[in-house]
């Protein structure tokens, strides 16, 4: 298992696709690992290289004690790329990742090419809905709020047409350390972006769902009025839109990029 370590965390990542193509990082959500990307994988496979990585108190990285910030998320992303010799890099984000996508368009320009915002907001929620959401964590258990998690991440045609799906998914957050959710929890609650996305400079894809009440597609269309060189897609799907709508989203992301689509794709 790739890890890389600095004495403060130990991140896992993979990386995969075209050994010698420009580099596509990609950031997890709350709750999930690098595998909430297997759905899209496939098509940017064909056209970058790709690198994933598991969110410190995520998926197989390291729980370090908290409290953490985004400001630690960002330098965490910052870590990964020197550990991997990656100079500049396209960076899409999901919900989370999002804001450590933002953070590094924001703060380390110098290290950015282009930028995917999806399903995301420069403020997410409110500090009494995240101290809630704390709450349940602490009391209820990861496997509860799997279930809760379900029914935000998915329309319910697709909960119920993919069962499957629900069950991969459901087993990925409930697996989450409960210490390292919390602790990303208090950093979505603690984080305001609003101020200063204008400063984005690197060119931006800002991508939103229909059904998403995790992060209403108002979110995104505030950041893609703030980001002057930005373009903005609408998916008819809910927060996991990488997953729900794995083939559009894919299509946007390798559009915006500039990647090859696949012969076949």
């Amino acid at each position: 298992m790739p890890v890389a370590e600095n004495g403060q965390v130990r991140l896992h990542y993979e990386t995969s696709g075209l050994a010698a193509g420009e580099v596509l990082v990609l950031s997890n959500s709350l709750g999930s690992n690098l595998h909430m990307w297997d759905k899209v994988l496939p098509r940017l496979e064909s056209a970058f290289r790709i690198v994933r990585y598991d969110t410190r108190g995520h998926g197989s990285s390291s729980t370090p004690p908290g409290p953490y910030t985004i400001n630690r998320l960002g330098y965490d992303l910052l870590f990964l790329l020197d550990h991997l010799g990656i100079g500049r890099a396209n960076v899409c984000g999901l919900s989370l990742g999002g804001m450590v996508a933002m953070w590094l368009a924001m703060y380390a320009p110098q290290r950015l090419r282009r930028v995917i915002l999806a399903n995301t907001g420069a403020r997410i929620g409110t500090p009494d809905m995240w101290d809630q959401r704390i709450a349940m964590a602490q009391n209820s258990g990861m496997a509860t709020l799997a279930g809760v998690m379900l029914e935000r991440w998915f329309t319910p045609p697709f909960r119920n047409q993919h069962p499957a799906d629900m069950e991969t998914i459901r087993s990925m957050v409930a697996a989450t350390d409960p210490d390292g959710y919390i602790a990303c929890c208090e950093v979505i609650r603690d984080t305001d972006l609003r101020s200063d996305i204008g400063e984005i400079a690197a060119p931006a894809l800002v991508i939103t769902g229909t059904h998403d009440p995790a992060t209403p597609a108002s979110d995104g269309r505030a950041i893609y009025a703030a980001v002057r060189n930005s373009k903005y897609v609408e998916l008819d799907a809910s927060h996991l839109s990488a997953w729900e709508r794995a083939e559009e989203f894919a299509d946007a992301a390798i559009a915006f990029l500039g990647g090859e689509k696949p012969v076949n794709g």
